[in-house]
């Protein structure tokens, strides 16, 4: 199978010698995008769907494992991480690929190796094992926003982010909708996701982020789409096939 690959990484010559090396290791793969830092990586991931990441555990903006965590299932995850032994544990013991920094030729191999048996399978779910690493590694817990300032008419509002119940890209803005009313911030969906609790938002398509507290209910359309339905706003809200796994069995 000739798998597309995504890679993120920030560092210039890591991203460099990285993308040289799987392009010699693995000619028939299609590198379909090399991202600079997490939301890039995570907003190219949703436009490529790629069969295979490479993420750096440490980026600005969203972290690798939290990029793996959105990510779910949709695709089979490779680390690349500068951690020790400690975390090297804790990644043999999820049974997930990583690299350790600098990436070595022979190590690459064997992971395209494992990487090109289990392409026949779906991907693993690593829900416990990331949950795990975010709590063990040093620097994994981000600070997560508490208040948006948002623009109404002549008023500038402080939005209590526990009561959004959905995140909508509109154009060079976000919509932020609450039950009681709803504005327009000067901030791509991309970056506001960094700051948001991927535990209590979830990303159902590409442009749209719901509260899960707020889901009323979850109505299938056809075979392949789904809308949800919001507490507080008469607005459905589509489900992209990508996210589809996030409601079915």
């Amino acid at each position: 199978m000739n798998a597309r690959i995504l890679i993120a990484e920030d560092e210039p010559l890591m991203r460099e010698r990285l993308l040289g090396m799987l392009q010699a290791a693995w000619p028939q793969a299609e590198v379909v995008l090399v991202a600079e830092n997490g939301n890039d990586a995570w907003d190219g991931f949703l436009e490529h769907e790629p069969d295979v990441a490479f993420l750096d555990i440490r980026m600005p903006g969203l972290s690798g494992l939290e990029v793996a965590q959105r990510i779910g299932k949709a695709a089979h995850i490779v680390f690349v991480t500068a951690y020790d032994q400690y975390a090297v544990d804790a990644f043999d013991a999820g049974a997930v690929d990583y690299l350790l920094k600098p990436v070595e030729a022979q190590r690459l191999t064997r992971t395209l190796a494992r990487l090109r048996d289990k392409l026949a399978a779906p991907p693993a779910d690593l829900g416990d094992l990331l949950r795990h690493l975010k709590a063990a590694l040093p620097g994994q817990q981000p600070e997560r926003l508490k208040w948006i300032k948002a623009t109404v008419g002549k008023q500038i509002r402080l939005i209590d982010v526990q009561d959004v119940l959905f995140f909508q890209s509109d154009t060079k803005y976000t919509r932020v909708v609450s039950a009681e009313s709803e504005a327009l911030v000067k901030i791509p969906l991309k970056d506001l996701l960094s700051g948001l609790d991927p535990e209590r938002f979830w990303q159902i398509h590409r442009g749209t982020v719901v509260n899960v507290k707020a889901v009323a209910s979850v109505e299938r359309v056809d075979t392949e789409r789904l809308e949800l339905s919001v507490r507080g706003s008469a607005e459905k809200l589509a489900v992209s096939r990508a996210f589809a796994h996030l409601f079915l069995n």
